[in-house]
Order: structure tokens, then C-alpha cells, then sequence
């Protein structure tokens, strides 16, 4: 009878050490993967273009735009760069994981150079805009169809946009795309943008903590749930694209170890528009630009100056 007691003693503390590690281990990953954090410098040889557009994006002529993130009390702030010659034509940029607008200014100059009018927000808990947290672009798709609309209010109804981004932004961007965008909306532009959270974050649990998805990638989905206000097991961008009926243009690096190359075809397969895609050979995460700028260039311009016209 004692040798039970002890037994039950035994398992019952086992079964609170598991739990209470379990815990811990959960809500560790969402404050890992989730709490805002300020950008660090990534390849050098993206740091030395960056550092040169950046200060042209400090001397061009521009606009702060502000406005309340979408079911929140959150304060958003955007960067607008109009174009030199007045244009109808507007491309939305949307920033990757730990980055703020100013880490786009590559894209934001190429596309002012381009001719268009730039709108680069800063997403929730990132940049000038407030938040605790990001979103990874789940929440912060529903402020893109806001800062859509503050296009069209501010630009007119005859407004052509485009939408575009890199990495989260291009998850941003295609989980936008399977919401109800104004008529304006013509194309989009992604860059390697992961297909799901679920499998983003379960990809980075194994790459950096060799750690195995089950059981925390459910646990860390319902500490997300109360902390930073959304289930990421719902946050799928090739979901959202087998919603959109809008041209997109895929592009990804064939050596990206941080968003798995394989996450694209996901995304290509799922889209339901007319789609291009473009997969640039030894290029790690983000670098398409930056190892191949000219035709970088040219495929952009050319996609979307077939759609926004």
C-alpha cells in the first residue's frame, strides 16, 4: 500500500514537471518568435546598398501617414514617398520580421525611380507604430486593407496599387490577398514569404532548438491566443491565396534557409490568378535584389506595369 502511495507520489510529480516545462517552454517561444525587436544588420553585402538608400530615403521628399490599426486601439504609422511626376499609380510595401519600413528603403527607392508613388507602413509592434507584439502578417493584413483604402481616399478613386513585400512582408502581402480589397488593388508582388506560421514557426523550432513541432507548436498556438490575440495555427498564407483571383508574382532564393525554398510552391500552387514565378540561383533569404538588382528590376517594372495601367 505504501509502495502505491509512493508510486502515485512519483508519476504525479513527473506529470507537474512536464506541465510546468511544458509551460514554460511554450510561453517562451511566443516571446521569443513574437515580442517586438529591434532590426539587426543582416549580409554585408546587403548592409553596404542599404546603408546608401537608406540615407536617400532620409533627404526624399515625404509624408507621414497615421492611422488606428484595424480592431485595435493601436496607432500605425506609414511612410509616403509620392512620386517626382504626379501618378495615380501607388505600390504598398510591406516589411519583413524584426524590420521596419527604413529596412526597405532598396525597394522603396527602386519603385520611386520606377515612377510610382510608395506607401511603406510600419506593421504593428515594429518601426514608428505601436504594438507589443508582431502578428507575422496575420493581424496586420487587415491594416493593410486599411492603409489600402487610405490610399484610394487620399490618392482618388482612379487609383491603379500594387502590393508588395519581402520575407514576413510577402507572407503580409498574400495573406492580404485573400481578404476583400478594394477594386484598385490590380497585382502583387511577393519575395519569399513563408506559406503558414504554423510551419514557419515549427521549420525554426527544429532549425534553432532541434526540437521536435509536437507538443509545443499547440501549446505555444494557445499561449498566442492570449498574448498576442490570434491563433497562429490559423494563419496560412496559401490559404489566403486560394482566395485571390489577382496576378502574383512568386520570387525566392533556391538556397533560403530561413523560409524554406519548398514554401513557395505551396504558395504558387495555391493562388488562384494568373501567376509568375521566378526562383533566383545562389541566393540566400531576402537577397534576390541584392544579387540580382538589374534583373530584379526588370522583372518588377514589367509585372507590374502590365497590370497597373
Amino acid at each position: 500500500m505504501v509502495k502505491n502511495k509512493w508510486w502515485r507520489y512519483l508519476l504525479g510529480t513527473l506529470v507537474i514537471i512536464l506541465l510546468g516545462g511544458l509551460a514554460y517552454g511554450s510561453n517562451y517561444l511566443v516571446d521569443f518568435a513574437f515580442t517586438r525587436k529591434d532590426p539587426t544588420p543582416s549580409i554585408a553585402k546587403k548592409e553596404r546598398v542599404l546603408v546608401r538608400d537608406q540615407a536617400w530615403l532620409k533627404k526624399v521628399r515625404k509624408q507621414t501617414w497615421t492611422q488606428m490599426a484595424a480592431n485595435s486601439d493601436l496607432k500605425l504609422k506609414a511612410t509616403y514617398v509620392p512620386a517626382t511626376k504626379k501618378t495615380n499609380k501607388t505600390i504598398v510595401v510591406a516589411h519583413g520580421y524584426h524590420e521596419n519600413h527604413g529596412r526597405m528603403a532598396s525597394y522603396i527607392r527602386m519603385f520611386h525611380n520606377l515612377g510610382y508613388n510608395v506607401l511603406a507602413p510600419d506593421d504593428r509592434g515594429a518601426g514608428q507604430s505601436q504594438g507589443k507584439y508582431t502578428t507575422f502578417g496575420w493581424l496586420d493584413r487587415l491594416d493593410y486593407v486599411k492603409w489600402i483604402q487610405l490610399v484610394v481616399k487620399k490618392t482618388g478613386q482612379d487609383a491603379q496599387i500594387g502590393l508588395f513585400g519581402v520575407s514576413m512582408g510577402g507572407a503580409t502581402v498574400m495573406m492580404t490577398s485573400g481578404e476583400r480589397l478594394p477594386r484598385q488593388v490590380k497585382a502583387i508582388i511577393e519575395d519569399c514569404g513563408y506559406d503558414s506560421v504554423e510551419n514557419e514557426l515549427t521549420y525554426q523550432l527544429k532549425n534553432l532548438f532541434a526540437l521536435p513541432k509536437q507538443p509545443l507548436i499547440t501549446t505555444a498556438s494557445w499561449v498566442a491566443r492570449f498574448k498576442v490575440g490570434f491563433d497562429f495555427l490559423h494563419a496560412s498564407a496559401a490559404e489566403q491565396l486560394k482566395h485571390n483571383h489577382l496576378p502574383v508574382f512568386f520570387i525566392h532564393g533556391d538556397q533560403d534557409k530561413y523560409v524554406p525554398t519548398k514554401m513557395v510552391y505551396q504558395n504558387y500552387r495555391a493562388s488562384q490568378g494568373p501567376k509568375q514565378l521566378w526562383i533566383t540561383k545562389k541566393t540566400a533569404h531576402a537577397m534576390s535584389y541584392y544579387n540580382y538588382p538589374h534583373v530584379y528590376r526588370t522583372k518588377t517594372a514589367a509585372f507590374f506595369a502590365k497590370y497597373l495601367n
